[in-house]
């Protein structure tokens, strides 16, 4: 997994084992948790991480970020920091037993008075089985675990053992977070990047949040050397890649992004064609502002109209097969379907809604009747029982209770009347008519 590795001072670490010539990231690696940049609102005192340091004293955790932005290099810092031993697995090239072996190595240390921090890069990949593995170990102190994922934890990791862990969000790097990694590398390198101011802004966009890249874009820049500084054109031809130009102004594709997505959702389909094409023509990466649309039909769209959705995924299917610039005139096209389409941000609120009660009401059972009983057992203990099969029922509604015992059933989806969800609304009011006759 690519990681951020940037230091405030220009030095090599205390074993002085870096060479000279190893790789300009790993030699701005950070020596302490203060010197990671963006992630102020955990490593700092008020953090999470900021206080268990403070303390002395570590829970299991799960880091949850984008990629170049510091997981592997927070945990390695606070096995310092704390003073346990740090023993590092990846889940990619992990299995069984090396899991068993780990675990062993920590059981060894541990009587030997030294705990050990062990640290589980890309956690997710490990299967249901292999993350169960961990629990005794977490639960009696063996080991104490950090795993890093790209992926929502909520989804790729066991219930089991996300109760035994805190999730912990690491934020993608803003502007001043990469500007500053910048200024390290110059001070590094002992001389500035050759590159105009907006090519320098050009080049902190590109990297899209991950710092890790951004340090290696830069040390390719000073592999070579280049008499006149590059402007944003020359930058974008050097480094083979496109690279969002600034104007005058110097207004860049955050403030772009944001244009047109507050377009889109005020339904000004003129206004979003002029931000996009904006975006498109500095030279912005087709797939991300692809990537931007498709959040655009989830949020401000939903259920007002189901084919906006597919209509980005369409969209980036052509593109990526047609290539620019004719897979452009995809991008354009769901981007006007957006604009156009009727706007409701009732599945966002639902989700925001649904998520709040899911972490305010624990573990409730679902209600007995609804549960599989695919054992004898669970049938005797009544697993099934009283299930109404919903297809033998009248208009294939049984107007069953689905909640568990002592929750009030919640509304979270609001539909609204426009586009499809008016009919979704009618069709919710008639169903909950039905359950108040059945259910006075």
């Amino acid at each position: 997994m690519a990681d951020l590795f940037a230091g405030f001072e220009p030095a090599a670490p205390p074993d002085d084992t870096l060479a000279a010539d190893a790789p300009l990231a790993d030699r701005l690696r950070p020596r302490r948790l203060d010197e990671v940049v963006g992630q102020e609102h955990l490593t700092g005192p008020e953090g999470a991480i900021g206080r268990m340091v403070a303390a002395g004293r570590l829970s299991s955790m799960i880091l949850w970020g984008p990629p170049g932005t510091g997981k592997t290099t927070i945990a390695r810092l606070l096995a310092d920091a704390v003073g346990l031993r740090f023993a590092p697995i990846s889940a990619v090239f992990s299995g069984v037993a090396d899991l068993k072996k780990a675990f062993a190595e920590a059981r060894d240390h541990a009587r030997a008075g030294k705990r050990t921090l062990l640290f589980v890069d890309e956690i997710h990949r490990f299967n249901r089985a292999q993350q169960d593995g961990f629990l005794p170990y977490v639960e009696n102190g063996t080991v104490t675990l950090v795993g890093a994922t790209t992926e929502n934890p909520s989804f790729e990791l066991n219930a089991a053992l996300l109760s035994r862990a805190q999730v912990l969000i690491l934020h993608r790097l803003d502007r001043a977070a990469l500007e500053k990694l910048l200024d390290r590398a110059e001070a590094e390198m002992g001389r500035p990047l050759p590159l105009t101011p907006a090519a320098r802004d050009a080049l902190v966009a590109s990297a899209d949040g991950d710092g890790r890249f951004l340090l290696n874009q830069a040390e390719t820049l000073f592999s070579v050397d280049i008499g006149e500084p590059l402007d944003p054109a020359g930058l974008s031809a050097f480094l083979q890649r496109r690279v969002a130009v600034y104007d005058k102004d110097r207004e860049g594709h955050y403030n772009l992004i944001s244009a047109l997505h507050k377009s889109v959702r005020g339904s000004d389909p003129q206004a979003a064609l002029y931000y996009l094409a904006r975006m498109l023509t500095a030279g912005e990466e087709p797939l991300y502002a692809l990537r931007r649309l498709t959040r655009m039909a989830i949020e401000d769209i939903g259920m007002a109209d189901p084919q906006a959705l597919p209509q980005c995924i369409a969209a980036k299917d052509a593109y990526e097969l047609l290539g620019s610039p004719e897979g452009e005139l995809a991008i354009v096209q769901a981007c006007l379907y957006l604009a156009t389409a009727p706007k409701s941000n009732a599945s966002y609120m639902a989700m925001k809604g649904a998520w709040q009660a899911a972490r305010e009401t624990g573990s409730l059972m679902p209600p007995a009747n609804i549960l599989n009983a695919p054992t004898k057992l669970m049938k005797e203990v009544g697993y099934g029982k009283g299930y109404e099969y919903d297809h033998d029922a009248a208009e294939a509604f049984s107007g069953a209770n689905y909640w568990p015992e002592g929750m009030t059933p919640q509304r979270f989806y609001e539909p609204t009347a426009r586009g499809y969800e008016k009919r979704v609304a009618e069709r919710l009011a008639w169903w909950d008519e039905r359950r108040r006759e059945k259910n006075p």
